[in-house]
């Protein structure tokens, strides 16, 4: 299995489904290229349609309350391409954070939360394409946040996949309805800390 390492990161991070391409830049940044047609979904309907094969380079985090934020730059191309911070405890049990490209061709901030099957939810329009992503844990509770200038934080969701059993949170790119999609993290930070207001970000 293929491990890469960052300097930020408490551990290596392992690949859920193999990218098309990574690099690791001179200024520790990660670029992952998803292959066309790939995405992280469970179909809320009531139907089959399950997706499972974006690729997402994860890492088990070694303490209870943790902040892991990334700059997030897209190549948007298609409809639902995304950059995406990534809360993973089973198939049927994770949450992602996500950049992506929205059905009326704007940059959008999205969260999807999957208990069994996937609650999606559209947040705020962002200008370019480059955005920071954070998540947060507090004990059995998650949030997700957004900023522009890494600093101000805005809380887009906060929940529970219930118990993990063995969480491990990184770094997705997907492109459901497109040939595929470049995504670079860079200024990633992973610290152990515990928010004071989750609904602040402070």
């Amino acid at each position: 299995m293929t491990t890469l390492t960052l300097p930020s990161i408490p551990g290596s991070l392992q690949w859920k489904n193999d990218p098309v391409d990574w690099t690791i830049g001179p200024d520790h940044s990660l670029r992952i290229t998803a292959g066309a047609k790939t995405d992280w979904f469970v179909e809320p309907s009531g139907s089959t349609w399950v997706s499972s094969n974006a690729p997402a380079a994860l890492f088990t985090p070694p303490d209870e309350h943790f902040l892991l934020s990334a700059k997030v730059t897209v190549g948007f191309a298609s409809t639902y391409d995304a950059g995406v911070l990534m809360l993973y405890g089973r198939d049927d049990q994770w949450a992602k954070l996500c950049f992506e490209y929205s059905p009326q061709n704007r940059p959008m901030i999205v969260s999807v939360v999957t208990r069994g099957l996937s609650d999606d939810c559209n947040s705020t329009v962002i200008d370019g394409d480059t955005v920071y992503l954070r998540v947060a844990r507090m004990g059995e509770a998650f949030g997700l946040h957004y900023s522009l200038d890494g600093k101000y934080w805005h809380m887009v969701r906060y929940f529970t996949l219930g118990k993990v059993e063995n969480l491990r949170v990184g770094f997705e790119a997907q492109s459901p309805t497109g040939e595929g999609c470049s995504v670079v993290f860079s200024e990633i930070t992973y610290r152990p800390d515990l928010l004071k207001d989750m609904r602040t970000g402070e």
